[in-house]
């Protein structure tokens, strides 16, 4: 009965940490995410037009597929995607966890496993990419205008999250689980955490050329709230 009693009282001061735990992480995440970062950063009138998308969870950058500083479908070649359409004017990347992204394509899909390795850090991570003939700005996707030089600063920033080779091209993942006929999976650098999400990610890419982003954040909502 003893150890009974002692196995119930670990317990409940395990679960009781684990509350306290959770309970200071969502209060220090909506503290983070209510601080902006470059907020007195202006749009330029005349720059590189870039976009913020989300499909309501997972944030992606989006970028022209040729500009002056690189042409990105060198690298993130049309010939990966499924449709292997050459005419797209637009990419879009995301960074993730390697499990979501491949195994996860629905919620109804998680498993506990993928789910655990997540959030714990235990897994690899992956760069979707998705290609665009145009955008249409609405509530789950902002335009932003940078200049030049911060669109030199963000193609390092996306450039340094891909995996590359000893040739030093990034790394496709060959796989069926692509979501359309314009996308496709690449291996990625860094490690998915329940601190370091997709949503992560992409506001350090606008951090690292000099857009308003949040000074930490996990969810897109974060993100979009910088761009009423």
């Amino acid at each position: 009965m003893k150890n009974v009693k002692t196995a119930l009282r670990i317990t409940l001061k395990a679960i009781g940490a684990l509350l306290l735990f959770l309970i200071a992480f969502v209060i220090v995440e909506v503290i983070c995410t209510k601080i902006t970062v470059n907020s007195h950063t202006v749009q330029v009138s005349n720059g590189v037009a870039i976009y913020i998308k989300t499909n309501g969870v997972h944030t992606d950058i989006v970028v022209p597929v040729r500009y002056k500083e690189i042409d990105w479908a060198k690298e993130v070649q049309f010939a990966n995607t499924k449709g292997q359409d050459t005419t797209f004017s637009y990419l879009g990347m995301g960074w993730g966890d390697k499990g979501f992204y491949l195994e996860t394509p629905t919620w109804a899909d998680l498993k506990f496993s993928v789910a655990f390795k997540a959030v714990t850090g235990l897994s690899t991570t992956a760069i979707h990419a998705t290609y665009y003939h145009a955008l249409t700005e609405n509530e789950s996707c902002r335009k932003i205008v940078i200049t030049e030089q911060q669109y030199a600063q963000l193609v390092q920033f996306i450039t340094s999250s891909f995996q590359k080779n000893q040739n030093a091209h990034f790394i496709p993942i060959v796989t069926n689980a692509n979501y359309g006929m314009n996308d496709a999976f690449y291996e990625a650098n860094g490690s998915y955490s329940l601190f370091h999400t997709c949503n992560t990610w992409a506001n350090a890419a606008l951090k690292s050329c000099d857009q308003k982003a949040c000074l930490w954040t996990i969810f897109d909502k974060g993100i979009f709230s910088k761009y009423q």
